[in-house]
């Protein structure tokens, strides 16, 4: 079944995923447990979002170590290794065959293949633009949850953003502002959605209630 990703309601991709992880009863199964159910969601329409978030990823020049740290971040946890549930790229790579799996039981002729260049790459100036801004909020916000590496955090996503999708970027850039419920601005507020509806997202992508806004200031 093709899903638009208008009609995908919740965060999905590889961002979507970590606010599964970040949910009260994550615990109470495994982490393979998790992936298939976010799979699943929406019979299986979640599952090439993704499966294609986790490849690209996988395929970057991304230095492993950041990509464990923007899990953590994306969840909300302290930069911890044994936080991921094993090492950053074999966890990727787990996430993957979960996903092929799940495509393959509505089509079993499924041959994964290595994912396309970003469909909005010229996105990406935008974003790096709202994530630099942002920044010394997040790094105080990493700091008041008692956590370190604050501004390690927006450099990861800025990795995301130039060397991987701005998309993607974005999105975790939007998981970490609500897993340390940052405060943004109004105007900041509405440019995300205006980013959002460029990028092809359902609105609530953007704020599914939990971004935290408040009133500019002279």
């Amino acid at each position: 079944m093709t899903v638009r990703r208008q009609d995908i309601w919740i965060d999905f991709g590889l961002s979507g995923l970590t606010k599964w992880f970040a949910a009260p009863w994550a615990g109470e199964v495994t982490p393979e447990e998790l992936v298939i159910e976010a799979a699943s969601w929406g019979d299986g329409g979640y599952a090439p979002t993704l499966l294609e978030d986790a490849q690209r990823l996988l395929a970057s020049p991304v230095p492993t170590a950041v990509i464990e740290r923007l899990w953590c971040a994306a969840i909300g946890l302290p930069y911890d290794p044994g936080a991921v549930p094993v090492e950053g790229r074999a966890w990727l790579d787990e996430i993957v065959g979960l996903c092929v799996a799940r495509v393959r039981q509505d089509d079993p002729s499924f041959t994964s293949a290595s994912p396309q260049p970003p469909a909005n790459g010229m996105l990406g100036e935008a974003v790096l633009r709202e994530v630099r801004e942002v920044a010394p909020a997040v790094v105080d916000a990493v700091r008041a949850a008692g956590h370190s590496g604050g501004a390690d955090v927006v450099g990861a996503v800025e990795q995301v953003v130039v060397h991987v999708d701005p998309d993607l970027g974005f999105r975790l850039f939007l998981r970490i502002l609500k897993a340390y419920m940052v405060p943004i601005t109004e105007s900041r507020y509405l440019r995300y959605h205006e980013l959002g509806e460029r990028f092809g997202y359902h609105e609530l992508v953007v704020d599914d209630g939990t971004l935290q806004s408040v009133a500019d200031t002279d």
